[in-house]
């Protein structure tokens, strides 16, 4: 799976590889695929494919089951990264966008300001 890379989008790559894998001639069983699919998740799928290996018997798990799980659970990542975005724009307009960076420990104003005489 590539960073950023939908889990929709990542089935669909895969399965047709599948698909032509076996137009060839080469056993490809579900449970080959569930495996290949579940190792090859990106970092901030660990969590979730850890919880998916503990809690169902990857052999009579199907793909369908497999990429229902994996969507809700990008959904909810993904819903959680649109409130804390939310949350960074909330603060940053409470503190009015006043100040753009500390200069030796000193906040330095935006604007043109001429400063103390």
């Amino acid at each position: 799976m590539k960073e950023g890379e939908k889990v929709d989008e990542y089935f669909a790559r895969t399965l047709t590889i599948a698909n032509k894998m076996k137009a060839h001639g080469e056993r490809m069983e579900q449970t080959i695929i569930i495996e290949k699919i579940l190792k090859s998740m990106t970092l901030k799928f660990n969590y979730v494919v850890c919880s998916i290996e503990e809690s169902n018997d990857l052999s009579i798990m199907t793909i369908e089951e497999l990429q229902s799980s994996l969507l809700v659970h990008e959904q909810r990542m993904q819903g959680q990264k649109e409130e804390e975005d939310a949350l960074n724009i909330i603060n940053s307009e409470r503190s009015g966008g006043r100040y753009e960076h500390r200069v030796e420990g000193r906040r330095r104003a935006r604007g043109n300001f001429r400063g103390r005489g």
